[in-house]
């Protein structure tokens, strides 16, 4: 079908998506097993964001074809799925066969059981909110049954655990001597101006405490091989300009936020759209197309559950038919032979906030989602392609540092020590990130500072940034 046919691109329908993908639960118990279903004419739809072409930068764009810039349309606000817990009222027509040798209950105990059971906390409240960044779109996984031990049963289980234990030879965690990475020097728990041991917690296995220096040495090693070129808009690209990749970008950010998509499937994305306009050309019209097909091979490495080919089709608003979404995809993964694996800013930043909240003395929950939100506005930005991504991780970290604590030196040895930066090797990464954020403000893309102005993210975009960072801060310390 020509271009000029199809619907204006760059929209989609955020109530109508939700309705789309499921049905919300009944509201009270006299409608259970009823489904309320959103009509699609009545659903309110994203207005069309329009052509990419972005003219505000007349400099840049002198080049490229005039094209009335793009009406951006702020996302509709979520619509939020609960699940109800399920009461005895549900379960009423289930039948229960009591043995004649069992003494019944009175109605007073009966009654007294019942209320018992409809408050024993056996399943996890479906409308509460994770605040982990793991979580994943699928709302069909239900928490366990929690088992409970009678305080009756503890010295049974005691006994149990150590015939276990004396079975098997479990014995606690035993020091290994020497450095585990050449790299490392003896890292001391210490005081003021050392160097303190973060993997500590060998109980842990999520924080792979006796192999973290290196996989992060490995991350190190590969980011560069796995890095976009950083002028294939002037050399590779005749029909779009930076202009462009920001406002693809600045959708990209409203879409993982409705279907929310884990932070490392959007990193993932930017990296596979800009790895390929690397060595492909092409035109505007095309370029969402790219965008959508990226983020569903990024969420299929990503997600527990990720969207599907049809949804990708139903938030462009079906400006792009199935079978174009899925010839994308196949031209993406062979051009990038199939490597899907790449070091982002996002898998340095885990690391490097872990090391930085350890002695400080602001809330861990702020630096995390003020470093997400710095760096995240780097991904708008064509020129950051230049830095690697552990630099700018640990650029955002800086400055996230800096903005909650200004009178206080953003480095310490420790952060030296683990990211293998200095302060004077971030100086013109950090200084550019500060531009970004002092500009964030008044920035045509709002969708990155509207998603860190919930609540969820502790409200950091309306923290106070200084104008100008002191330049002793990044005089390199060696004690």
């Amino acid at each position: 079908m020509p271009a000029h046919n199809r619907r204006s691109s760059f929209s989609s329908s955020t109530s109508s998506s939700l309705a789309k993908r499921q049905a919300s639960s009944a509201s009270s118990t006299n409608n259970v097993g009823k489904v309320m279903v959103v009509p699609p004419h009545l659903a309110k739809k994203r207005a069309p964001l329009g052509n990419l072409t972005n003219l505000k930068n007349a400099s840049h764009s002198a080049a490229k074809s005039s094209v009335p810039p793009p009406v951006l349309v702020p996302c509709a606000t979520k619509a939020v799925k609960t699940r109800k817990t399920p009461t005895l009222l549900d379960v009423k027509t289930t039948s229960v066969v009591v043995p004649s040798n069992v003494t019944t209950l009175s109605r007073t105990d009966a009654i007294a059981v019942s209320s018992s059971m409809a408050v024993s906390p056996t399943k996890s409240d479906g409308a509460s909110v994770s605040m982990d960044e793991t979580m994943s779109t699928c709302d069909s996984f239900k928490s366990p049954d929690v088992e409970y031990v009678d305080n009756n049963d503890v010295p049974a289980v005691d006994s149990v655990e150590r015939k276990t234990k004396s079975s098997l030879c479990i014995s606690g965690h035993v020091p290994i001597k020497g450095s585990i990475c050449n790299r490392d020097v003896p890292a001391e728990m210490e005081t003021d101006g050392c160097i303190i041991d973060v993997d500590t917690d060998f109980m842990d296995p999520q924080q792979c405490a006796t192999i973290a220096c290196d996989i992060y040495n490995h991350l190190r090693a590969s980011e560069a091989k796995k890095r976009p070129s950083t002028d294939f808009i002037e050399k590779v690209q005749k029909d779009i300009n930076s202009n462009m990749r920001a406002i693809l970008i600045d959708w990209l950010v409203e879409v993982a936020e409705e279907y929310r998509l884990v932070p490392d499937t959007l990193y993932l994305t930017v990296n596979y759209i800009d790895r390929y306009l690397s060595g492909n050309s092409m035109d505007r019209q095309r370029l969402q197309l790219l965008g959508v097909a990226c983020m569903m091979i990024a969420s299929k490495y990503e997600e527990i559950c990720a969207p599907q080919v049809e949804e990708f089709c139903y938030i462009t608003d079906n400006t792009y038919f199935k079978e174009e979404v899925l010839q994308m995809e196949s031209s993406v993964l062979n051009y990038l032979k199939f490597e899907m694996t790449a070091p982002t800013p996002k898998c340095f930043l885990r690391r490097f906030v872990r090391v930085a909240r350890g002695v400080d003395e602001v809330s861990s929950m702020q630096l995390e989602c003020l470093s997400n939100f710095i760096a995240e506005l780097s991904l708008l930005e064509y020129n950051m392609l230049c830095y690697a991504p552990s630099l700018i991780a640990a650029s955002a970290v800086f400055l996230a540092k800096f903005i909650l604590l200004p009178t206080k030196r953003p480095w310490d040895l420790t952060l030296q020590h683990y990211t293998h930066y200095q302060p004077s090797d971030l100086v013109d990464c950090v200084k550019d990130l500060h531009r970004l954020c002092c500009n964030s403000h008044s920035s045509s893309l709002p969708a990155i500072r509207e998603k860190y102005s919930q609540h969820k993210y502790k409200h950091v975009t309306t923290k106070y940034c200084p104008p100008t960072i002191p330049t002793e801060f990044f005089q390199n310390r060696t004690q």
